[in-house]
């Protein structure tokens, strides 16, 4: 009840609750399209190197979702040129990329004078803490993602499923990879804000994983991956409320809580599915 009257009353609870239906829907776009073409390490990459943006931004006085937005866009770009020229060297430069990345924004944090950025906010989030300006722009960030798809949706998928196939059919597989990079970086920059950078690739990736395990079509596991997202958001901040945990954190927890049930269901499911099950 404490949970319910402070949703009813309070607005940064309000808050907390759009925040997680703007940063499920990015996830649901976004999320499929990483587990399909199994990129949640380079994911992971564009993610930790978006402190060294919000670091410097913060140095030099500039908002820290800008310089994340800037950081997620350019790593992106950068990540996705090294997997398609330097694949011998892929994983030694991501992660580089990736550790880099954050001791660049620890450095410039650390030197900022006066107050100093709440590191742990940044790395683990802060989902009670969400503004006006950092909603809005997690809703022009859902805007674009979702119009670029929509524009673009037969291409991605053709480049996620069979990208040699796609460059034979002319088309440019280098282009709509590095697009689906760019989409990437987006999510990240907004899922941030609310589990932070350590745990955004398990609100990036399970959904969808879930999802995968019960529905067919990619748009079917978008839909699902959004409900999965939502679904565990709300749950994980009800579960925190009371005895006062981290959100986000208890978020990923009942997110992979909820991801070993439906490995177990399905295995489940699939063994009455086979022949002779009944005996067994």
């Amino acid at each position: 009840m404490a949970f319910i009257d402070a949703l009813l009353g309070q607005r940064f609870m309000q808050y907390a609750v759009l925040g997680i239906a703007l940063a499920s829907l990015a996830s649901g776009l976004v999320g499929p399209f990483v587990v399909v073409r199994r990129i949640g390490y380079l994911a992971g990459g564009v993610a930790h190197a978006v402190l060294g943006g919000m670091g410097v931004a913060w140095y030099f006085g500039g908002d820290p979702m800008a310089g994340a937005l800037i950081a997620s866009l350019v790593a992106a770009l950068v990540i996705g040129w090294v997997h398609l020229h330097l694949r011998a060297h892929e994983d030694m430069l991501i992660s580089a990329l990736w550790s880099g990345g954050m001791a660049v924004g620890i450095l410039f944090i650390s030197q900022t004078d006066g107050y100093r950025a709440d590191l742990l906010g940044y790395l683990f989030g802060n989902i009670l803490l969400v503004s006006d300006a950092q909603l809005w722009l997690m809703v022009a960030l859902d805007v674009a993602m979702a119009v670029v798809i929509l524009l673009f949706y037969r291409q991605l998928v053709a480049v996620c499923f069979d990208a040699e196939f796609a460059r034979l059919r002319g088309l440019n597989v280098t282009f709509f990879y590095l697009l689906l990079l760019c989409l990437v970086a987006l999510t990240v920059v907004i899922l941030v804000q609310i589990v932070g950078l350590i745990l955004l690739v398990a609100l990036l990736s399970l959904p969808a994983a879930i999802a995968g395990q019960w529905a067919r079509s990619l748009g079917a596991i978008m839909a699902l991956s959004t409900v999965v997202a939502a679904g565990s958001g709300y749950a994980g901040l009800a579960i925190a409320w009371g005895p006062d945990w981290p959100a986000g954190a208890t978020i990923v927890l009942t997110l992979g809580g909820l991801y070993v049930l439906s490995l177990l269901g399905h295995a489940l499911v699939g063994l009455r599915g086979r022949p002779g099950s009944a005996a067994v």
